[in-house]
Order: structure tokens, then sequence, then C-alpha cells
């Protein structure tokens, strides 16, 4: 027989030009890396062109997704069930790459091979094999665990007592604005219900995607209802639930629904949707959404992340009850970049005790500030199941699942377009007495939908971030900037600094602190 004889018979045997174990060994990896080189070097061209075009393209779909489609990812990425077509889709190509792993080294391997050739073989392929199921397993657990999450967290809703106008062909109808509200929940162990010490309205305009922020103090009273609602029947004269500390803004969350469990018909969150009316009444806006991030998961929240860093430039104090004459069980100390667990991260941005609001409320943005900044793509890929267990417990929301995709173009939009900020806190408004009709003016003229300026109350504005920090009560949180009473359109630094420079550390500051001696606790 010719040696061409003999190649052609070799090819029809699936043997093609391959004389020995290392080469095939070698051709077997190169083909688990390559899918189809395996096949096209036995000589099975069609095959194996076949496979390494497939192996291509979905090369390049990963590339295209990776840059240029994000937005394409991050869609499906809001979809549970398409989270669920992934699922398969990563199963089916694990699968594929298997087989074509195997069948690639069966058809590699020569006829007479030794007993211990047969091992390492076996021991290569079972590596290489592990090198495709690990990364499908994690990736499955990755999609399932997202699908997971949205399921819980953004479950579609029939209930909710403020709804959303728009249809399917345009999500926000012929909307120029949506409102989400965002509130931070102090609810935990040993605590009566959820006070909502944080709350935000976030007005985002739907065709460029320009935000403003409005932060209502938590101690604002008489909070008003639509005269339309069933809230204006039983608070006529503003929200009131029988005493001046629990008629606050922070209580309505809690004590509305448990004065009036049924006012407001069926609904799955009646503290959320008290507060959408009647915080869109004060502010004369339409609210549409709302967001809760509960503070009795958020150290689970630091855990899962690995702990922050967080710069401490004065005594921060840990418990402590000043109404009732109980002193703090200890004390952070300042300190630059300590790094804290989840229980010493709650701490810190829960001390109270001696300090302001405005202080706390600083405390949590640098909190805030570092959660995002420990959250790089890393730590939340190798942390996604733990972080999104976490999220399902502490985040409870109204936007429907159906919506976010609508919401993820309006998000791409907000990235790119800035973001404002109006703080309604003692310096602009009285909230034992406040001036609603003055606070709407503020919200008109902050969005551009005003040009007079209303009139300034009669209590000064603290010229000096000190005299700001003096106040004790009706400091609401600043994401960005506070507008002032002579001015009711709102300043626009840039965000990102305004929150460095508030959680610096500061030297002189933290020795100042220190030689004033540690404050006095409750063991002491």
């Amino acid at each position: 027989m010719s040696d061409d004889s003999a190649t052609q018979q070799g090819r029809r045997r699936g043997r093609h030009a391959v004389r020995g174990f290392g080469p095939a060994l070698l051709l077997t990896v190169v083909g688990a890396l390559v899918p189809g080189s395996a096949f096209l070097a036995t000589g099975r061209r069609r095959l194996g062109a076949a496979v390494v075009v497939v192996f291509m393209v979905l090369l390049g779909a990963v590339a295209y997704l990776a840059t240029t489609g994000l937005r394409d990812v991050i869609q499906v990425a809001v979809d549970s069930a398409a989270l669920r077509w992934v699922v398969g889709g990563i199963i089916a190509l694990a699968l594929a790459w298997l087989l074509v792993v195997l069948i690639g080294y069966a058809l590699l391997l020569p006829r007479r091979t030794r007993g211990w050739q047969h091992v390492v073989g076996a021991v290569v392929v079972l590596a290489l094999c592990a090198a495709v199921v690990v990364p499908a397993v994690w990736a499955v657990r990755i999609a399932n665990a997202q699908a997971e999450l949205l399921d819980s967290v953004f479950a579609d809703r029939d209930s909710a007592t403020v709804t959303d106008s728009s249809d399917g062909a345009d999500p926000f109808g012929d909307r120029e604005e949506v409102n989400f509200l965002l509130l931070g929940g102090d609810g935990g162990e040993g605590r009566d219900g959820v006070r909502t010490d944080t709350v935000i309205v976030a007005n985002v305009q739907t065709d460029t995607g320009e935000t403003t922020l409005f932060s209502l103090p938590r101690n604002l009273q008489e909070l008003p209802f639509p005269e339309d609602s069933p809230l204006a029947e039983v608070y006529p004269d503003g929200f009131y639930a029988g005493s001046e500390s629990e008629s606050l803004l922070n209580a309505v969350y809690r004590n509305g629904p448990a004065w009036y469990p049924d006012v407001l018909g069926p609904t799955d969150d009646p503290g959320a949707d008290f507060l959408k009316l009647g915080v869109g009444e004060a502010l004369g806006l339409q609210i549409d959404y709302y967001v809760l991030v509960n503070l009795d998961g958020f150290s689970r929240l630091v855990d899962a992340l690995g702990g922050i860093d967080v710069n401490v430039n004065y005594y921060v104090p840990i418990g402590g009850e000043p109404t009732l004459g109980i002193l703090p069980d200890d004390y952070i100390e300042p300190g630059p970049d300590q790094h804290m667990d989840g229980q010493r991260a709650l701490d810190y941005a829960r001390g109270r005790f001696g300090l302001t609001d405005y202080q706390r409320m600083d405390r949590q943005r640098c909190v805030i500030s570092e959660i995002v900044e420990a959250a790089d793509p890393m730590t939340l890929l190798s942390r996604f199941q733990q972080l999104a267990a976490t999220t399902q417990d502490i985040v409870s929301t109204d936007v429907p699942q159906s919506r976010l995709d609508d919401l993820v173009d309006l998000a791409f939009k907000v990235k790119d377009a800035e973001i404002r900020s109006v703080v309604f806190d003692d310096t602009v408004i009285d909230p034992a007495y406040p001036d609603y009709d003055r606070i709407r003016a503020l919200v008109q003229q902050a969005l551009g939908n005003s040009s007079d300026t209303p009139s300034a109350d009669t209590s000064p504005a603290p010229s000096t971030p000190a005299e700001q920090d003096a106040t004790e009560d009706g400091a609401a949180p600043s994401p960005t900037s506070s507008a002032g009473a002579t001015s009711a359109a709102p300043a626009e630094p840039d965000p990102a600094a305004e929150v460095g420079d508030a959680c610096a550390y500061d030297p002189a500051q933290a020795r100042a602190a220190r030689a004033e001696g540690e404050p006095p606790t409750r063991s002491g």
C-alpha cells in the first residue's frame, strides 16, 4: 500500500497525520481552547470548520456584549425570564463544549497507547472538562441568583395605591418626568417598627435624564395629603398620630397604617403608599415609585463586600439615648482608613448621641460612598450570590419588573446627565411649621418651571459649615448641595467631590477631638 493510500485510510478512521501520544495530547488542549481545531487535525474539515465558525461567532458576540452591547446585557439582566433562557443556553453550550473536547481526544488518541499514557490523557481531559464546567456552573449560579433577586424585589404587583400611567408602547406616555421616592428605614432588632429617617425624591426628566434630588427633614410635621385621597379625610390638617414625636415625617411609614390599616384598600406596602401620597403632595409632584432600603440588613451588605474603609474625624457614639439619660456603650475613635465590618459600619452610620442629624447624614453618605467604592466588578462577581441574598432582605420597592428594561434606558440618560440637589433643612423651612406652598414653589423653580423666587423664611441661613452642623434637628441628608433661603435654584457642584470633602480625613479635627478626651460611656 502506498503512503497516499495509507493517509486516505487514516483520514477515514479519524487518525489524520497524528503520530504519537504527545502531539495528540497537545492538539486536544488546542481543541479545547479553540473548539473544532481537533476535528480539523483529524481530517474532518467540514465538521471542524463548522464548529470553529460557531465558536468565532460566539466569541464575537461576547466581545460585542462586553463593549458596545453593554446596554443589551443589562436589559437581559433585569428580565428574569430572559435570564432563565440564558441559563439554558449556558448549560447547552457547556455540554456541547464537553462533547467537542471528549470526541476530539478520542479521535486524536493513537491506537497504540500505553497504560500510563491513558492515565495522563485522562487527567488532562478531566482538567479541560473542569475548565469548561466550573465557569459554566458559576455563571448559572449568578444568573439564577439575579433571577431570584428580580422575582423577589421587583415583583409585578397589582395592588399598589399609586401606580404609573404609562403604556407598553411608550413606557412614560407623554410625561416629561418620573419621580422616585427613596427611603432609608431604620428598622431592626429591638426597634419598634420602621422609621424612615431618610426621605429623598429623585425627579428624572425622561427626555434628557437630568435629575434633581429633593431631601426632606425627618422631623417635618403636618405632612399633607391630596384632597382626592382617603387620607385627606382622616388627616384634614396634615398627618398626626397622637403626639408630636409620633407625628413627624419619619413616623408616617409606621404610624399611618397602624392607625388606619385599611384606609387605602389593598396595598402591598401601606406605609410606602402613605409616604408616596404625602410627600408627593408636599412637593407638588406625582410620585411614581418608591425604593426602601432597611438598615436592619445593612451590616450584612457590608460584610458581603468584605468590609469598608472609613475615615473618622471625631468620636462617634455607639448606642445611647439622650432623652432617657442613657450614655453610649462605647465610641469609635478618630483615625484614618479604619476598616469596619458590617456591625461597626452600622454603628458608625447610626451614632447620634451628642451629635447633630446633619453629622449623622454626612456619615451615612460616607458609608454609602465607601460601599460603592468597595463594590468593584470583581467583588460583585465573586460575592454576587451573597450580595443578592442580602439585597432581597433589605430592599423593597413597587417598581414592576416589566418596567425595568425601560428604566435601564432612563438610567443610561441619567448617567450622562447632571444631578442637582435641594435640601429642605431648617435653613430653608421651619420643619415644625412648614410652608408647603413655599416648598412647592421652590420645587418648581428648581425644575425650571418658575421664574419667581419664593419669599424667604425669617430664619437666617448659616454662613459656615460649622454653623450648619450646630443644628440639632431638621437637618436632612444632602447627597450634593443645600438650597439656601435666599435662592431656590440649587447649586451644581460635583457630587463626588463634595462627598469626598465630607469624608476625607482631617488630622487637625481628629487631634482636637482626642485632646478633649474620650466622652463618658455607660460603663464609665
